[in-house]
């Protein structure tokens, strides 16, 4: 199997080692077993050749070399009239960039107009914003360490943090050390972003190089439809680039361009390319390049469509990067734009856009457009001012014909009297001056007023030092800066966002090129990293999304510091002041304040002398917790440490907090451990960082359950063991055993006393019995004598009450009989009816 080793798809190479020399034909290598052979220097892999790498040469190969003439005319002329139309779609921004770009007075202006010499001055509102603007972007996003810091992809473990530290370190050398273009080239694309509203940066792997880089491209060679919404979803994405002749031929030559007759270049600069050479103070007469066009667009080439897994064709239009030469509309280049074992084709990115202030359509908005009417009305306005001192100075005016003087060409000097011929009357009747007016102050108040406006539009208007108190709040200053900067913190949020996806693209290719395993081991503090360590780990800016500036941090953590005095225990105070002196870039902060995280594992009596000298300590979930705890809790008890840390208390109290805290640690990481033994089985990864576990909710309840029953056998467990403890030390003390015996001697009398309280009791209650059967006998005679003399008692009333009976009987026959004889004497002594 012969296999051809091509160039990269990335960029095409641009020096002159890559054309082949003389006319020797190609080297040609064929390898028999392509699995067992691998390329590399002093045992260092480079490159494996395996299976399927000649269908990844034909993949990332040149298309237009294998389509007809009449196909790439038909291509070229259809995407030129698409590049045309969309380059007039964003006519109107480009006409106010480029008007604008004169604002920044960039060339002296040798006015004629009112007059030879009039002012020519610029006022600097828009320079000064765009130069405040780049500085403090630059300084925020490019910090002297490097730009680049990582975030851990999932649960955080110690072998994902040491390579998150390894990857931050390498990007960070890749991009500082190695990549020595990214810091210019950062610095023109924050000055094109201020300017025109939009940059864009260009990831690629330069083959001249043999690394990667990122380029700035200016917002005027990227072309995008206006009714794109972002890079990745525009049907079509046109970057003009311009070579010379022979950088094209180089290219040819090495086989990324097709070797076809282009002639000389054409001078084919526009007006647009011309204004903005003028407005720059260049000379814009000819440009003696190739003007290319690399469109990345999605196309339905014929030969090369899409086909489904049946085979047919499905008309669906696949990424693809076409090089175009727009002078002779020749095709350079067809390549595909996707991945090769991308089965959804998806479009590779290679450029980054970053937006100043998004307006309607796909471009952004810059300073020109936002201030520079203002920057205009400046501009006059100073020049009237200057104009008007100037006439009020110099002023001019009308004489007489007839008079003369003696040097009529030469001004008069200070202190100088001059002889003049007066033809008649005074001098003063032949000389009117015109009446010219100081500079007005009414035009120094408005252009003061619009220069305030302006600046505070743009959002780098300085914050007066009398407008603050020094006895205001922390929480006041940091209300105004915030409103101070808002929109300001807003843009660098933006910048935050693209120069991730920038940091995204700089990630996948350093990836590619970095060694899968190590064959050595590589020292302590080098950047050196594998891949793996990248798959672990996303890689984001340092700037901070949530502040503009150095101030606005700082005047946060001071809050936080304020908020931390209310209540220290809820903070981590060593964190808060390292991520201060972090802001304030003091170097070697992790030196100053150590925290607990940067501890390694030490045994317990390094750990104890931490303490004593007032360091962090940290407590790892596998150490031996027991043996920590009883070595950490002997020092405590120790009648030397304790005697001579007493001699302050205070410090002795905080010392006792530490090592309980500490001893706490170890407590809790031990239980956890009796618990998974009760349990049967391990709980999930214990996250040492953050002290927590992460679980899904079902899982966590299922835990839950778990841990509650084997919380009570352990509790049941320890229970038991302290008793046992407990006995053990109670049988080992002599004390303790005479204690025991005279309890022996107490329980022995106290059994003798019960046994003799007992036989007493039995005497007592037989005692008892014969007294009741007494009192029981003695109750039946008294209940017979009662019931005799009861009978007695009921016969006597009986008696006496018939004898009572019988006589009210007698009484009341008695009073009757009386009755009836009143009755009938009364009768008697009534007179009869005769008499």
């Amino acid at each position: 199997m012969a296999t051809n080793m091509d160039k990269a798809f990335y960029q095409a190479p641009q020096g002159l080692d890559q054309i082949d020399e003389g006319d020797e034909p190609a080297l040609e290598i064929t390898i028999e077993d392509p699995e067992a052979v691998e390329i590399g220097i002093d045992g260092m892999p480079i490159m494996r050749i395996e299976e399927g790498e000649e269908e990844e040469d034909d993949f990332n190969a040149n298309l237009a070399e294998e389509m007809d003439e009449a196909a790439l005319a038909t291509l070229a002329g259809d995407l030129i009239g698409d590049f045309e139309n969309d380059v007039s779609s964003r006519k109107d921004w480009v006409q106010t960039y480029v008007d604008g770009l004169e604002l920044l007075g960039m060339k002296l202006e040798e006015r004629m107009e009112p007059w030879p010499g009039a002012c020519g001055v610029y006022h600097p509102l828009l320079t000064e914003s765009v130069v405040k603007f780049q500085a403090e972007t630059m300084m925020e996003t490019f910090p002297a360490a490097g730009p680049v810091k990582t975030q851990i992809i999932g649960k955080e473990t110690p072998e994902k943090k040491a390579a998150a530290e390894r990857v931050k370190n390498d990007m960070n050398y890749q991009i500082t050390d190695v990549m020595t273009e990214f810091r210019p080239e950062h610095e023109r694309m924050l000055w094109g972003l201020g300017l025109a509203g939009n940059a864009f940066k260009k990831v690629y792997i330069d083959v001249q190089l043999d690394r990667q880089v990122s380029m700035f491209v200016p917002a005027e060679d990227m072309v995008i439809p206006y009714g794109a919404s972002s890079l990745e979803t525009a049907e079509r994405v046109t970057h003009v680039m311009r070579k010379t002749e022979n950088e094209v031929r180089v290219l040819q030559h090495s086989g990324f361009y097709r070797k076809v007759e282009l002639g000389t270049p054409i001078n084919v600069m526009d007006e647009v390319e011309k204004k903005i050479a003028e407005k720059l103070g260049f000379r814009a007469s000819e440009d003696n390049r190739f003007k290319l066009l690399e469109m990345h667009v999605d196309l339905d080439l014929p030969g090369f469509e899409h086909k489904d897994d049946d085979g047919e064709e499905t008309g669906i239009a696949l990424p693809y990067v076409v090089t175009i030469e727009k002078g002779t509309g020749e095709v350079m280049a067809v390549r595909r734009n996707w991945k090769p074992d991308d089965d959804t084709h998806q479009k590779r990115q290679h450029f980054v856009h970053y937006g100043y202030i998004p307006g309607f359509g796909f471009y952004c908005f810059g300073l020109i457009h936002l201030i520079g009417a203002f920057a205009k009305s400046g501009t006059s306005i100073i020049r009237q001012l200057v104009d008007a001192g100037t006439l009020s100075n110099l002023p001019g005016g009308f004489k007489t014909r007839g008079l003369r003087g003696k040097g009529d060409d030469t001004p008069i000097s200070p202190g100088e009297f001059r002889d003049m011929d007066v033809p008649s009357g005074t001098m003063r009747d032949n000389i009117m001056p015109l009446p010219y007016k100081e500079p007005s102050q009414v035009l120094l108040s408005l252009l003061n007023q619009i220069i305030d406006e302006g600046r505070r539009f743009a959002g780098t208007v300085d914050l007066n030092t009398s407008d603050m108190s020094a006895q205001a709040p922390v929480g006041t200053t940091l209300a105004i800066l915030e409103r101070q900067l808002k929109t300001m913190s807003a843009i660098q949020a933006r910048i935050h966002y693209s120069m991730k996806q920038e940091l995204k693209l700089l990630k996948e290719i350093i990836r590619e090129y970095t060694p899968v395993e190590y064959t050595y081991e590589p020292e302590e503090g080098t950047p050196a990293a594998k891949q793996s360590d990248y798959d672990q780990v996303n890689v984001i800016p340092v700037s901070d999304p949530n502040a503009a500036t150095m101030a606005q941090k700082v005047v946060q953590y001071q809050a936080a510091l304020q908020l931390a005095q209310t209540a220290p225990q809820l903070y981590d105070l060593p964190l808060l002041h390292r991520q201060m002196l972090e802001v304030l870039g003091i170097k070697d902060y992790q030196k100053l304040v150590p925290i607990a995280e940067d501890m390694k594992p030490r045994d317990p009596v390094t750990e104890n002398m931490n303490i004593l000298s007032n360091k962090p300590v940290k407590a790892f979930i596998y150490q031996d917790h027991q043996a920590h705890i009883a070595v950490h809790m002997s020092a405590m008890q120790d009648p030397k440490i304790q005697s001579i840390v007493g001699m302050n208390p205070q410090a002795a109290q905080a010392l006792q907090a530490a090592m309980m805290a500490h001893v706490f640690e170890h407590l809790g990481m031990e239980y956890r451990k009796q618990v998974e033994q009760a349990m049967g089985q391990t709980l999930p990864p214990y996250n040492e960082d953050s002290d927590e576990m992460q679980m899904a909710p079902d899982m966590e309840i299922k835990v839950s359950q778990m841990a509650a029953q084997a919380s009570q056998q352990l509790l049941q467990q320890n229970m038991q063991e302290a008793q046992q403890q407990k006995n053990q030390q109670m049988a080992q003390d002599p004390l303790i055993q005479l204690q025991q015996k005279e309890l022996e001697i107490k329980q022995q009398d106290l059994q003798r006393k019960s046994q003799k309280d007992a036989s007493d009791a039995q005497l007592k209650g037989a005692q008892i019995q014969i007294e009741r059967e007494r009192i029981e006998a003695q109750q039946e005679t008294e209940g017979a004598k009662l019931m005799a003399k009861t009978m007695l008692d009921r016969d006597q009333t009986k008696a006496r009450q018939e004898s009572e009976g019988f006589r009210t009987m007698a009484e009341t026959q008695r009073h009757q009989q009386q009755m009836e004889m009143q009755r009938r004497q009364q009768d008697q002594k009534k007179p009869s009816k005769g008499d």
